[in-house]
């Protein structure tokens, strides 16, 4: 959370306000749940000391699913990609590293983008607090819009029809009076949810933004 909002705590000449910093992330309304990752995590000094922390490192983690602090299952047949990243580096950086960073990122094609928008990852750098003291030299957090957190949705509706199969909990719901004649609410909730599941799925393709005006149409 502290490293999310150093860039407006310890402000540049860019991603100094918290529009700045979601605008660029979410490009449609309702593909806006963003998964987080961050590097170097650890609370071993010694392990700390002796760890890369060069920015290409730093980037380079912040792409791998154990430094994620969402489950997904990652699964290479799969069609999930990244809608867009925003790697905010803290420590002593060299804009020059942070573009050599990038250009070895693309060249081995570590990120897989979203074929109808920009592949890019976006940088903001920022100081880091003179008030806390680390080993690492540098530390980076990725705000990441990724169709695969549609899997953590997918897994809720699974457990919910299981257990609405079994009609497991229902009867305390029935004390309130939303859900005195039916339990339709659920029913609504859970078609939503399977819309926005459906929405992550199509924006893996090439035809979404045609897919996302027939569908509001």
């Amino acid at each position: 959370m502290s490293t999310s909002t150093a860039t407006l705590r310890y402000p540049g000449y860019m991603n100094n306000d918290l529009v700045g910093l979601i605008a660029s992330l979410i490009p449609t309304p309702r593909l806006h749940f963003l998964m987080t990752g961050y590097t170097p995590l650890t609370t071993d000094p010694h392990v700390a000391s002796v760890r890369k922390t060069t920015v290409l490192d730093v980037m380079r983690r912040l792409l791998q699913p154990k430094n994620m602090m969402v489950s997904t299952p990652v699964h290479r047949q799969d069609k999930h990609c990244y809608i867009s990243i925003l790697n905010i580096i803290q420590g002593e950086v060299d804009p020059t590293q942070v573009h050599k960073s990038l250009q070895r990122i693309r060249e081995r094609k570590l990120a897989q983008f979203i074929p109808w928008g920009p592949a890019s990852i976006q940088v903001a750098l920022s100081r880091k607090s003179p008030y806390i003291l680390t080993a690492h030299r540098v530390s980076g957090l990725m705000l990441a819009n990724h169709t695969s957190i549609s899997s953590l949705f997918e897994r809720t509706m699974s457990h919910y029809d299981k257990l609405r199969k079994r009609e497991a909990f229902m009867e305390t719901f029935k004390k309130e009076p939303m859900f005195h004649d039916d339990l339709s609410e659920f029913d609504a909730s859970r078609e939503v949810l399977q819309q926005l599941v459906d929405e992550y799925h199509a924006a893996t393709n090439s035809e979404y933004l045609s897919w996302g005006m027939k569908n509001a149409s």
